[in-house]
């Protein structure tokens, strides 16, 4: 039985998806042990079938493993989803780097479509900006696959507002992806008036707090090494402790509206903007249904302030990234 979600549209473009869509990078890479492919995919089609339009992916996630993942599970929807992937990141000596040259774009928007056994990609996004090639080429670059029918939309993720302007003067930027969560807060100061301006719109990854607003981990919690979370600052034993009182707030607000954390957490992002589309990402299917409910949660404008007053008054401990990743974004 396939159900709608609402569905809502990316800033001024043409590109319409379901309210809340599907990160996809956990599939494969990232937080602890793979999980299995054939489970993977009838993920994807649950997700479908419940009503997400909206899919997530970029080359360097395995690297590749995962655009493979979603162009096999996807091919009997292509029609009817919604297909972002990044470029721009490459891997040299065993670390990413990044590369946005004209050459790497071509190189990388052949292997994508490719993996994901498709003609075109919906929304391309530069995955991270490459200070050494101006942004006027990169966006050059892509409007030339515009012009081939490769690719529909130009994406940006964790660009600094500078560059969203100067891309978007060349080539109509359709979505910006970056953070964005009751967690991490810093986009309301720059980001999203400048979105608003420009009528881009806004894809915030990680709206859970790469779980933590779950209320899954406590103190106690520990990261295996192949979980990416065990360097991120915000996950040692002592800010997990000292950002409780933030899971302690979102239960709260879940407990007045028959909800859960994450309901509310996404239901909270889903009240900022019309243009906001959060893509939580899970592995579990009573996870991605918790998600989707989160679009039939509707906060009061009463309810929203109370929130935004108590998150005020919480000061949050750790940074959302490692010193060298943090260097790479919001240039």
């Amino acid at each position: 039985m396939e159900t709608k979600m609402p569905t809502r549209k990316l800033g001024n473009s043409s590109l319409e998806v379901s309210a809340i869509g599907l990160g996809c990078m956990g599939m494969s890479y990232a937080y602890g042990k793979t999980p299995d492919k054939k489970e993977m995919i009838s993920l994807l089609h649950a997700a479908v079938e419940r009503g997400v339009t909206f899919f997530d992916t970029a080359e360097m996630y395995g690297p590749f493993t995962n655009e493979e993942l979603l162009g096999e599970a996807l091919a009997p929807y292509r029609d009817r989803v919604v297909i972002a992937s990044k470029f721009g990141i490459k891997i040299q000596d065993g670390k990413q780097v990044q590369d946005s040259s004209r050459e790497h774009i071509r190189k990388s928007i052949e292997g994508s479509l490719k993996r994901l056994n498709t003609d075109f990609i919906d929304l391309y996004y530069q995955h991270r900006v490459d200070p050494t090639v101006p942004i006027e080429d990169v966006a050059g670059s892509v409007e030339d696959l515009i012009t081939e029918g490769k690719v529909k939309h130009f994406g940006l993720s964790e660009a600094g507002v500078k560059t969203i302007r100067r891309a978007h003067a060349i080539l109509p930027v359709t979505a910006v992806q970056s953070e964005y969560s009751l967690w991490w807060r810093r986009p309301e100061e720059e980001l999203l008036p400048t979105l608003e301006e420009l009528g881009i719109g806004f894809v915030p990854f990680s709206p859970l707090g790469k779980g933590f607003l779950t209320g899954s981990f406590n103190k106690d919690s520990r990261f295996g090494s192949s979980d990416f979370r065990s360097i991120v600052p915000r996950f040692t034993a002592e800010a997990l402790e000292a950002n409780q009182v933030l899971v302690d707030l979102v239960k709260k607000a879940a407990a007045q509206k028959n909800a859960t954390p994450a309901q509310i957490a996404l239901a909270w992002l889903l009240a900022q903007k019309p243009w906001i589309v959060p893509i939580p990402g899970t592995t579990k299917l009573y996870r991605l249904e918790e998600n989707i409910g989160a679009a039939k949660v509707t906060l009061t404008n009463r309810e929203l302030s109370d929130i935004n007053a108590s998150l005020d008054q919480i000061k949050i401990v750790g940074d959302r990234y490692p010193e060298e990743l943090e260097k790479r974004t919001g240039l």
